[in-house]
């Protein structure tokens, strides 16, 4: 079992970086891939980024360049830092974890994100 706990989400002007954080705690050894998704109202979930055991990263078309994906293992922590903040990233954002041998995530609360025009 996984527990994952979100935070740095918040209201910023268009143009400004707020970054979040989600820690996790529980079977943290046998965590594989960690990422990000979100939802805006009336909005399907989108995948925003996603990091892999190995550091391999990749990212939603609309994120990239602005965003970045990182972990600290030994804080068992995911990062999401997002820098030049456009109103249409405005939603929830979902933390995820993969754990190695089982398909099933385990998410997080969600944070609001909310960026201004």
């Amino acid at each position: 079992q996984v527990q994952l706990v979100e935070s740095g989400g918040g209201l910023v002007q268009a143009g400004g970086s707020l970054r979040l954080s989600c820690a996790a705690s529980g079977s943290t050894f046998s965590i594989d891939t960690m990422g990000w998704y979100r939802q805006a109202p009336g909005n399907q979930r989108e995948l925003v980024a996603r990091i892999t055991s190995g550091d391999s990263t990749n990212y939603a078309d609309s994120v990239k360049g602005r965003f970045t994906i990182s972990r600290d293992n030994a804080k068992n922590t995911v990062y999401l830092q997002m820098n030049r903040l456009k109103p249409e990233d405005t939603a929830v954002y979902y933390c995820y974890v993969q754990r190695r041998l089982y398909y099933q995530p385990y998410w997080g609360q969600g944070t609001q994100v909310t960026v201004s025009s």
